[in-house]
């Protein structure tokens, strides 16, 4: 059996912008069965949807630790 692996991507110190293209780069280089761990300043809520509309089952979201200001999500790629 393979070994899955988690990447950690503290976004906090990043601007604003350049957070969620860096995500999603991150994601997509991902192997199936592989997580990223994402750090954030706010709810990533809205990066959830967008994974929904773009990524539909192809991850699976689970929030770790919810705000006020450090907010964590397990972002596994599934397929």
């Amino acid at each position: 059996m393979a070994k899955t692996k988690t990447l950690t991507l503290d976004v906090r110190s990043m601007p604003p912008w350049e957070r969620r293209p860096k995500i999603l780069e991150i994601f997509e280089s991902l192997a199936p069965g592989d997580s990223l761990l994402l750090v954030n300043d706010h709810d990533p809520r809205p990066l959830s949807y967008q994974l929904m509309m773009e990524h539909s089952g192809r991850f699976q979201w689970n929030s770790q630790e919810k705000g006020p200001q450090h907010w964590e999500a397990i972002i596994k790629k599934v397929a």
